[in-house]
């Protein structure tokens, strides 16, 4: 079994903005700034055949080109805050993307989550903070608010491998469909 997701993977000045922005975040946890990524489609646990043939399938996606760039900040968890991410700004080509992959992979026989898709970088996860932590946490992201990143061209995504370490997790790229 393969623990998969495809994503689109970022360009250096993107990364580079990401890494400030997650340095001035008072992050009880942060994720590791060289796993940054834009996750499309969250494959989970499959067997290598099943992969095989949504590789097939994902290889047959086509779509031209398009700027992407990132903007704002947030907290998934609500009161409780789980997560701190970077946004994505809107993009009716990215939307596009997501839905053909999903359509590809669930065709290959990959139930898919289906909760709706909210373009994210994730910058941290972590158990809800204490009060204290959390109001100086959501004043941070307010502050940064107005985050944004260099627009860069999308011409490619990936398929990768997740595996499970008591670090987190570990990302491997299985394979690269240019758009």
């Amino acid at each position: 079994m393969i623990r998969a997701f495809l994503a689109l993977p970022l360009p250096d000045p993107v990364l580079s903005a990401l890494r400030v922005q997650q340095f001035l975040l008072p992050l009880p946890q942060k994720t590791d700034p060289d796993s940054f990524h834009l996750t499309l489609v969250f494959l989970g646990e499959q067997p290598e055949p099943v992969l095989h043939a949504a590789h097939e399938r994902f290889a047959e996606v086509r779509l031209p080109p398009f700027p992407l760039s990132l903007q704002s900040l947030g907290l998934f968890g609500g009161a409780k805050p789980r997560a701190a991410w970077a946004g994505v700004a809107p993009s009716e080509p990215l939307t596009r993307l997501q839905a053909k992959l999903d359509h590809a992979a669930r065709s290959a026989g990959i139930a898919t989550e289906s909760r709706r898709f909210t373009p994210h970088v994730t910058l941290g996860r972590f158990p809800p903070p204490p009060p204290e932590e959390c109001f100086r946490l959501e004043r941070a992201i307010a502050q940064g608010s107005s985050f944004t990143t260099p627009e860069w061209v999308v011409d490619h995504f990936c398929l990768y491998e997740s595996r499970l370490t008591k670090r987190g997790s570990v990302y491997s790229e299985l394979a690269r469909y240019d758009l």
